[in-house]
C-alpha cells in the first residue's frame, strides 16, 4: 500500500490559506495578547514534563484551523497509520521505516529484544570491569567509530546525559580526516581501549578506512587474537565485520528497516549504553516510546510534532522563510542542532515528489541554531534586527541538574526574555534613534520541559523525528530515502582513484582535472 500522494497546491486548503496568508502576512501581531487576553492558554499543549507555547506566532486560530484542514485533505493520519504498521513507505528503497519499532514496549519484535538484552549485558561488563583487555586491564576508553547517523545520534545523547554518565571516557571518531583521528589515538592506551565500529554496510568509506587505522595503531601493541577483546562491530552486514577480523560473538546485528539517522535507538546506541548505563538509555527508548504514542493517538490541534510541523509549513511555503532555528537553553544540548540537522536536510531536501514529478514549491527547511545564552552574543542579533524571518524554537528546562539555582535562574531568565522580546520588539514604544528600533513581530515556539532526563530527552528526540515526517507528508515527499547523499561518494570514488594513480585527466569535469593537477603538485 503506497503512501498518499497528493500535491498540497492543489488542495482546497492550500488555496485557502494563500488568500488568508494575504490577510496575515503584513499584520503587526504584538496587540493580540492585550486584546485577546486567553490567547497564550488556548495556543498552548501540555503533555507529560512538556509544556509547548506556540502563541508567540503569526497566526489565528483561522490560521490553525486551515493548516489542520490541509493535515486531513494530504491524508496525514492515514500516512501516521501506514509508518507505524510497517508499510514499505520508504517506496524507492523498497524499505519499511520502524525505528519507533525499537522502542515499542506494547509489541517488541523478538530480535529487538534480544539485541537490546546483548547490548545490557555487554555494557554492564565493560562498565563493571568484568569485561578485560588483552593485558588484563580494564577498559577505560570506549570510541565509537562511524559517520553520520553511525555517530551524530550517539554523539550528540552522550554529550546531552553526561550528568548521568559512569566512569567510562567517551570518544568518537568520524571524520576521514587523518590528523584528528592520530590526534584521538594519541590520547588512547591500547591495552585499555574499546573500539565501536559502527557501519549499517559495512562498506562506508570514511568508517571503514578509519577502523582499519585504529585497527593498524592496535596491532602494534596487541595481536590478531587480541582484537576481540577490543573491536565489537554494529552492522548489517555480519560477514563484512568478520573479515575485518571481529569476532562473531562482537557483532550487534541493524535492521533493514531502520535509516542511518534514526539509528541510535538500535544496537547504535551501544555507546550510549557504555557511557550512561543500560537503565538510563532504555529510559531514553521509553521517553520515545510515549512520544510515538502522543503523536500515533492524539488529535492533531493538541499534537506536539503535528502542530509544530504545520507552523513550519505556515512559514516555508506562505511567508518563504528557508530557515528555522533551534536554541536549547542547555549546554548539554550543545550537539542537538547537528543531530537535528541531518535528521530533518537529508530526510526533507528533495526536489521530486511521490508521483515522480519536479517540484515548484519549497520543501526541506535548513536548520540551524546553537545553545543559549551564548547564541544571544553572536547570531541573535540577525533574528532582531535582520532582514529575514527566522522561526524560532527555543528549549528549556524547568531544573537544573546540579542545583546551581542561582545560575540556572539567570539562564531562564534571558531564556524567557528573548522570545518576548523577539515578539515585542520596540514596538508601540517611542524610539528616536532608528538603529535602536526593533521591529519585532518575530515568531518562536517555547518547548519548556521539567528536567533534562534520559526519558524526557527520548521524547524530545522522538518529537522532531515525527514533525519532519509530517512535513514530508505534507509536501508529498519521500523522507527516507537519501540518494543526494550518494551521488559524491560514487564521484569520490573516482577521484581517489585518479589521486592514487596520480591520474588527473581520468576525471571528466575540466575543473576538478585543473584542482587535481595542483593538489598532487603539492604533495611532490
Amino acid at each position: 500500500m503506497s503512501l498518499p500522494a497528493i500535491n498540497p497546491t492543489k488542495t482546497e486548503a492550500w488555496k485557502m490559506l494563500e488568500k488568508h496568508f494575504q490577510e496575515m502576512k503584513e499584520q503587526q501581531m504584538q496587540d493580540v495578547f492585550s486584546e485577546d487576553p486567553n490567547r497564550a492558554e488556548r495556543f498552548k499543549i501540555e503533555w507529560q514534563d512538556f509544556y509547548v507555547d506556540y502563541s508567540n506566532n503569526r497566526i489565528t486560530e483561522k490560521t490553525i484551523s486551515l493548516l489542520l484542514k490541509l493535515a486531513e485533505e494530504v491524508k496525514l493520519k492515514e500516512a501516521i497509520a501506514q509508518q507505524f504498521s510497517g508499510e514499505k513507505i520508504n517506496e524507492t528503497e523498497n524499505r519499511a521505516v520502524l525505528h519507533t519499532a525499537l522502542r515499542d514496549y506494547d509489541n517488541m519484535k523478538p530480535e529487538v529484544k534480544s539485541t537490546l538484552q546483548k547490548m545490557k549485558l555487554f555494557s554492564e561488563k565493560i562498565i563493571s570491569g568484568s569485561h578485560k583487555g588483552f593485558t588484563g586491564k580494564v577498559i577505560t576508553d570506549v570510541v565509537n567509530i562511524g559517520i553520520g547517523g553511525s555517530h551524530l545520534g550517539p554523539e550528540m545523547v552522550t554529550e546531552a546525559l553526561q550528568f548521568y554518565k559512569n566512569h567510562l571516557k567517551i570518544q568518537f571518531i568520524a571524520n576521514i580526516d587523518g590528523d584528528d583521528v592520530t590526534e584521538k589515538l594519541n590520547k588512547l592506551n591500547p591495552e585499555t581501549t574499546l573500539f565501536v565500529v559502527v557501519s549499517k554496510s559495512f562498506t562506508t568509506q570514511e568508517t571503514i578506512a578509519n577502523a582499519s587505522f585504529v585497527r593498524s595503531w592496535f596491532l602494534k601493541r596487541g595481536t590478531q587474537n587480541d582484537i576481540q577483546k577490543h573491536f565489537v562491530a554494529v552492522s548489517a552486514n555480519g560477514n563484512g565485520a568478520k573479515e575485518f577480523g571481529i569476532s562473531e560473538h562482537n557483532i550487534y546485528p541493524m535492521q533493514d528497516w531502520v535509516g542511518g539517522r534514526f539509528s541510535l535507538w538500535s544496537s547504535v546506541g551501544l555507546s550510549i549504553c557504555c557511557a550512561v548505563g543500560f537503565n538510563n538509555f532504555e529510559a531514553m527508548l521509553k521517553g520515545a516510546f510515549e512520544m510515538d504514542n502522543h503523536f500515533k493517538k492524539e488529535d492533531f490541534e493538541n499534537n506536539i510534532p503535528v502542530v509544530l510541523a504545520l507552523l513550519s509549513i505556515w512559514y516555508n511555503n506562505f511567508f518563504k522563510a528557508e530557515s528555522e532555528a533551534v536554541v536549547a537553553y542547555s549546554q548539554y544540548l550543545n550537539k542537538l542542532v547537528p543531530y537535528l540537522q541531518q535528521a530533518v536536510m537529508e530526510s526533507n531536501g528533495k526536489s521530486v515528489d511521490r508521483n515522480g514529478e519536479k517540484i515548484d514549491y519549497q520543501t526541506g527547511t535548513i536548520v540551524w541554531g546553537n545553545v543559549g545564552s551564548n547564541s544571544q552574543h553572536a547570531y541573535f542579533q540577525l533574528l532582531h534586527q535582520g532582514t529575514k524571518l527566522i522561526p524560532t524554537d527555543f528549549i528549556g528546562f524547568r531544573e537544573s541538574l546540579h542545583g546551581n539555582i542561582e545560575n540556572h535562574n539567570i539562564l531562564m531568565a534571558n531564556f524567557f526574555a528573548q522570545t518576548e522580546a523577539l515578539w515585542e520588539g520596540t514596538h508601540n514604544k517611542k524610539v528616536e534613534d532608528p538603529f535602536k528600533n526593533f521591529e519585532g513581530n518575530k515568531p518562536t515556539n517555547t518547548i519548556l520541559i521539567k528536567k533534562l532526563t534520559p526519558k524526557n530527552l527520548g521524547s524530545l528526540i522522538a518529537l522532531y523525528e515525527h514533525k519532519l515526517f509530517v512535513q514530508g507528508i505534507i509536501w508529498n515527499i519521500f523522507s527516507y530515502d537519501q540518494w543526494g547523499v550518494e551521488l559524491g561518494k560514487t564521484i569520490a570514488k573516482s577521484t581517489l582513484a585518479a589521486i592514487e594513480k596520480r591520474e588527473p585527466s581520468a576525471i571528466v569535469s575540466a575543473s576538478t582535472q585543473k584542482l587535481l593537477d595542483k593538489f598532487l603538485g603539492m604533495k611532490s
